[in-house]
C-alpha cells in the first residue's frame, strides 16, 4: 500500500512491530537516511531476496527509497514472499520532511 509522509508515520507511530526499510544503494543510505531505518538494497538482488527471507511476517514494514518507485517494486515483493504487512512511502526521501541521519 501506498502511504504519504503524514499517514506514513502515523501508522508507523501505531505499530509496536514496525520497522523502517531503505531500499536504496549504501551510498544514497550513507548521504542521509532515516532514522533507524534498515538497509536492503533492491539493487543487489541476491543479497535483496536472501534479507526477505530473514524477515518475520508478524512485523510492520514501512518501505522507502530516493522516489518511491524501487520501494514500491520492492513491497511488491516482500508481499510476495508472504508477508502483508509493507507499506510504500510515496515521493521517497525526496519528498521527506523529517528527520535525516547521515552515515
Amino acid at each position: 500500500m501506498n502511504l504519504d509522509q503524514n499517514n506514513w508515520l502515523e501508522k508507523q507511530k501505531n505499530n509496536l512491530n514496525s520497522i523502517i526499510l531503505d531500499v536504496r544503494t549504501k551510498e544514497e543510505f550513507d548521504d542521509g537516511h532515516i532514522p533507524n531505518a534498515l538497509l536492503m538494497d533492491i539493487r543487489n538482488p541476491q543479497e535483496f531476496m536472501e534479507a526477505i527471507d530473514s524477515l518475520n511476517n508478524k512485523n510492520v514494514y514501512f518501505v522507502y527509497c530516493r522516489s518511491g518507485a524501487r520501494s514500491a517494486q520492492a513491497c511488491q515483493l516482500i508481499k510476495e514472499a508472504g508477508i502483508k504487512n509493507c507499506f510504500n512511502l510515496l515521493g521517497g526521501i525526496l519528498e521527506w520532511k523529517g528527520q535525516i541521519t547521515k552515515g
